[in-house]
């Protein structure tokens, strides 16, 4: 199936319920009208990080079912894969090959070698601290193989994920089969996640590498083109990025607006917010809640300084069990800007704050993500957390058939349904139409979306501090 101008759900296979199956059912069963399309996080076979360390892409771990039930869905969402560009697990064949043969595996160039990255000499310190960097130290893993020898490889995430090398034949040959495999199962969009670190070069940063990065989005589109699948490339960074990959006329993610919406909410300004919409492509996916944190980096020069910090604040003051030790070392958080809550605790388990976020979310330019926990109104999960001591477990609760079924209930998330069903049908929100957004009072913001012919017209006003709204199609009010 082709992407769909509606809502898209991000789910793990085993979150709503315990598989794929599950999954279907649930689907069917409560949201089938709310959700267009889902991206469902990694299900192949994997050795950590809840899926992020793959060990290969061409199946199904069996724990969550098979291709079989992941094309079922396919027949009636659009569908969204991960394919991890930068990294491949420690565990997979390809790694454990190339540990055993080393220079006579033909995996050999499969990953990134560090020892042979650099010119006898360096790296310096100065290149280190040039870097961008997950971790505190320098990206490299000491690799011992099985003759005995040492050789240090790439290593920018996690201890099982090893670096590609994107420049060699043997990486771009299996980025081309598992791209075009996943296409065949019925992908409509393939997200490239940590797309920025996929490209290294000497005497740069490692992120971002111009022209470099453009050369590989250029391949990795020229892989899928006679297929209907495309490539959604995942960058947590200041908003000037992903932009000019807009430009690009690939689809982007707005990762900044969680961030901005909740500094909307906790001043009651609503400048920052308008602002920040009239800059929005059209072609782009808009987030409230990922599988990870709230960025912070990526609203910077959005929000000034002292609005992300008084952001940063409030969430701690206002946000419900969000405490900033869940975000630190102690709770193995790898990014350092990024902040682990659930949106629905982040504006203190409050339904009407909640309800208006979202709202002003599917008004927004672009399509609509919600992730299941945020479908649910979830609260943070300090049991998981406290139990796994991960920080961003605290938004990735386990939800059991019965659970949803409590959950769905509950009048915000009656709400939210029809929210998003109204999304979803309602052709003001054409992505080839048009987007007024204006600020009537420092705390209110009026959003109008009009579809491409001027046929339908659908208006909302937002009073940011007395927390009603209004919505108007063609005229006539809408109530939820």
């Amino acid at each position: 199936m082709k992407l769909q101008n509606k809502a898209m759900l991000i789910t793990y296979p085993d979150s709503m319920g315990t598989n794929l199956i599950d999954l279907s059912n649930v689907m069917q069963k409560y949201f089938s009208k709310a959700i267009g399309g889902i991206h469902i996080l990694p299900l192949f076979p994997s050795n950590g990080d809840r899926g992020f360390s793959p060990m290969r892409y061409d199946q199904v771990d069996p724990k969550f079912g098979d291709w079989s039930d992941v094309e079922k869905l396919g027949q009636r969402y659009y569908l969204m894969f991960d394919f991890m560009i930068n990294h491949l697990s420690k565990k997979s064949e390809y790694f454990q090959d190339f540990q055993e043969k080393k220079d006579q595996s033909k995996y050999r160039d499969l990953f990134l070698s560090w020892d042979k990255f650099w010119p006898e000499g360096r790296p310096t310190q100065k290149d280190i601290d040039l870097i961008y960097k997950r971790k505190d130290k320098a990206p490299y893993q000491e690799i011992t193989f099985k003759d005995g020898s040492i050789e240090k490889m790439w290593n920018t995430f996690g201890p099982d994920q090893m670096d590609l090398d994107v420049r060699t034949k043997v990486t771009q040959d299996f980025i081309k089969n598992n791209l075009r495999g996943l296409a065949s199962h019925g992908a409509s969009l393939i997200r490239l996640d940590a797309f920025a670190y996929a490209t290294k070069k000497l005497d740069t940063d490692d992120f971002f590498v111009e022209p470099e990065i453009w050369d590989l989005l250029k391949e990795v589109s020229s892989y899928l083109a006679d297929t209907q699948a495309m490539i959604l490339p995942e960058i947590h960074e200041h908003y000037t990025m992903p932009f000019k990959v807009a430009k690009h006329g690939y689809f982007i993610y707005d990762f900044a607006l969680p961030m901005v919406l909740l500094y909307s909410l906790y001043s009651g300004k609503s400048k920052r917010l308008a602002d920040w919409l009239k800059k929005c492509p059209m072609k782009q996916f808009t987030t409230l809640d990922t599988h990870d944190g709230l960025g912070v980096v990526d609203a910077k020069d959005i929000l000034s300084d002292d609005e992300i910090d008084y952001t940063t604040q409030q969430l701690y003051k206002i946000g419900a069990n969000v405490k900033r030790k869940y975000s630190s070392a102690e709770y193995h958080n790898l990014d350092i800007y990024q902040i682990n809550t659930t949106y629905y605790s982040a504006l203190g388990n409050d339904d009407q704050k909640y309800f208006l976020a979202r709202l002003l979310q599917i008004f927004a330019p672009g399509i609509p993500q919600i992730y299941y926990v945020g479908l649910l109104a979830g609260k943070n999960d300090l049991q998981l957390l406290e139990k796994t001591k991960e920080g961003r477990n605290i938004n990735r609760h386990y939800y059991s058939l019965d659970e949803v079924e409590q959950e769905v209930k509950r009048p915000v998330v009656q709400s939210l349904i029809k929210l998003l069903e109204f999304r979803n049908s309602e052709a003001a929100f054409d992505l080839e139409g048009a987007i007024e957004v204006t600020t009537p009072s420092k705390h209110e913001i009026t959003i109008t979306r009009t579809n491409h012919d001027g046929s339908r017209k659908a208006v909302a006003t937002v009073d940011l501090v007395n927390l009603t709204y209004h919505i108007e199609v063609n005229g006539e009010e809408v109530k939820f």
